[in-house]
Parts: C-alpha cells; structure tokens; sequence
C-alpha cells in the first residue's frame, strides 16, 4: 500500500481525537488524524510526523496524519483504515476463488469472507499501534465493537467457517500482539475464548515506510 503524496511536518498538540495541530514550514496547519485510538505514546510534542493530502472536495483539512516517528526511532503508520488496505493486497496473492470486503455475518460486518474450493473462511482485521518492549498490544483503548466480533467469530466457526482474526502490526521490529487487558480486560477474555474455539489468531508484521506499508509475513498466534 503507497500514498501517493507525503509531507513531513512537526507535531504540535492533539485537540481532540480527529484532528491535530503540526507545523509545516514556519506555520501552524491544522490536520484530520487518522487514528481515533490514544496514541499518547506516539503523539508527542516535536516528534516528527508524515501527511497526506487526499485531495477530497469540501474537506476541512486539507491532510491526513498518517505516520509518526516514535521517541525511539521507529516509525509507526497510524493510519487505521490501512490495516484493511494492506490486508486486501495480502489476500489477492493468496489464491482466493474469491474476496468479499465488509461482509455482513449476523449483526456484525466482519472486514473479509473468502472463498477457495467450497470452502468459505472471515477474517476481522485489527491494526496495532501500540508497542511496548517490542510486543504489540491491542487495543489502546476500550472497543466493544471489536468485543463483538470476535464473539461473532466463535459463532462462525461453531457453524462450520474458518475462523480468524487477525492483527497488523503498523511498525517494524514486533511479531507478536497481546490483548492490552489495562485498557480492556474483556477484549483479552474473548480473545482467549476464541483460541480455545478454533478461531485463528494471526500476525502480520510489516515494513513500514513514511509513505508505505506492506505485509512480510503471516505468524500463527
């Protein structure tokens, strides 16, 4: 997954979580931050961040915050719609009969069903962000909707699907997420009654650029 323009800037402060203030060459610019979570590890007064600029008529913002250097070095994507995006490039080399997006299982969209040989598999897909002493840690706060749909998940594998869910780690250096139980204790109580169901836990690492982002590798959790 590339960008196809990139900026670099400086972060100033985050109002609230959609929008942040950078400065870009001697002024103030106010941007769309593409990550609703916390990011209080990431986002930090003068480190350097990288935007986008979609070009979407009647915007407010005229960029996107889609990247950060941690106070470590690493560069992070925070971008949370692409998690999805690198997944669906993954997935096309992957030899699918077919790949259906958002697609509706209960009351839940899970992000993917394939298909291959009559057999028919879902994937959730979560995008990690949050990295302590080189493990990755999901979520950086609470999320009821993602409580869900590994409940949906065991449903589904219950009634016959393969089951997965699967983490994509938006920096490099880590191969291994872990449910964050400080910010949600029930995420982690869902996910270990997944396993024990039979639904897959997966993880992507990726290499990570200011402008890029690709999957390298599927890990078994």
């Amino acid at each position: 997954m590339k960008y196809e323009n990139i900026i670099k800037a400086g972060f100033i402060r985050r109002p609230n979580r959609f929008i942040a203030e950078v400065g870009i060459e001697g002024h103030t610019e106010t941007v769309h931050v593409k990550n609703t979570g916390r990011c209080r590890e990431l986002l930090i007064p003068g480190c350097e961040v990288w935007l986008t600029a979609p070009g979407t008529p009647g915007r407010k913002t005229r960029y996107d915050l889609v990247a950060v250097r941690k106070s470590t070095g690493a560069l992070f994507n925070i971008d949370s719609q692409a998690a999805n995006k690198v997944m669906l490039e993954w997935l096309r080399e992957q030899g699918y009969d077919k790949i259906t997006p958002e697609y509706t299982y209960g009351d839940s969209r899970i992000d993917f069903c394939m298909d291959r040989a009559g057999k028919r598999y879902l994937m959730e897909v979560k995008g990690c962000t949050l990295e302590i002493g080189g493990v990755g840690y999901f979520p950086d706060a609470p999320t009821e909707r993602g409580v869900k749909h590994i409940r949906e998940l065991i449903r589904a594998k219950e009634e016959g699907y393969d089951a997965a869910i699967a983490f994509v780690i938006q920096t490099e250096g880590v191969r291994e997420v872990r449910p964050n139980l400080a910010a949600h204790a029930e995420f982690g109580k869902v996910l270990d009654e997944a396993r024990r169901c039979g639904v897959r836990v997966l993880f992507f690492p990726c290499r990570v650029g200011t402008d890029s982002l690709t999957i390298t590798e599927m890990i078994e959790g």
